[in-house]
């Protein structure tokens, strides 16, 4: 469904990205795993459009899409949940929703979608009315997580879902997402919490130093010496 290909990523002048590649199929959960600095959130900004790659190729069924703009990337399907939520703090929690299905026209989808947001994460109906930006963390990454869903994604971008957050609301976070991996959803998340990431993932790939070192099965990724060594501490 999407496949990086040997991409290659500049900031200014610092190399990022070392000739990565990456699949992720329908339907599929895969997680990138690494240290801080390695690329990771690199990679999300890069399939999203908001960093143009050097060299290399980005297809989504096919269909070159490194070239685009991020909206039309976004119309095409993939949806970027950025790191630290990134939102509107001034405006509602419903306006924030809303704003995640700016490219759609069709009303009444658009209606169903904020419903099913509401039913996976109640708490942020309650707090409709309320600015975002007095929402508690937990709650700010809720609403990242709707916002990018109002979208209608076909792929999910999730950059640190659980970054700062404290243990028991990490735990809903995972169980949600947990939930829209089972609507189908593919979903290509970046985590630091490697148990986290590699016990909701289907694959998984460790990138270290802009390169990728490791990839496979994510309950085979779990057992090897490298992972349960470095990122475990096992």
């Amino acid at each position: 469904m999407l496949r990086v290909e040997n991409l290659v990523t500049y900031y200014g002048k610092a190399l990022i990205l070392k000739g990565v590649s990456i699949h992720i199929d329908s339907g599929e959960f895969v997680s990138i795993i690494g240290p801080n600095g390695a690329g990771k959130t690199t990679l999300l900004r890069t399939i999203s459009g908001l960093v143009r790659p050097a060299r290399g190729t980005i297809t989504l069924n096919g269909e070159v899409i490194h070239d685009l703009p991020p909206y039309e990337i976004v119309r095409r399907g993939i949806v970027h949940c950025p790191e630290r939520r990134r939102l509107a703090p001034h405006m509602t929690v419903l306006e924030n929703l809303e704003l995640g299905a700016y490219l759609r026209k069709n009303k009444k989808e658009v209606k169903e979608d904020l419903k099913n947001v509401f039913e996976l994460f109640p708490i942020l109906e309650e707090r409709a009315h309320q600015k975002a930006g007095t929402l508690s963390g937990g709650e700010q990454q809720m609403l990242a997580i709707g916002r990018a869903l109002m979208g209608r994604p076909k792929i999910l971008l999730l950059d640190e879902p659980s970054l700062g957050l404290a243990p028991i609301v990490r735990n809903k976070i995972a169980e949600s997402i947990r939930k829209i991996k089972k609507t189908g959803i593919a979903i290509l998340m970046v985590e630091q919490d490697v148990q986290m990431a590699l016990d909701l993932s289907n694959r998984g790939y460790v990138i270290e130093s802009g390169k990728i070192w490791l990839e496979g099965d994510a309950k085979e990724l779990l057992r090897t010496e490298h992972v349960r060594k470095y990122y475990l501490g096992v």
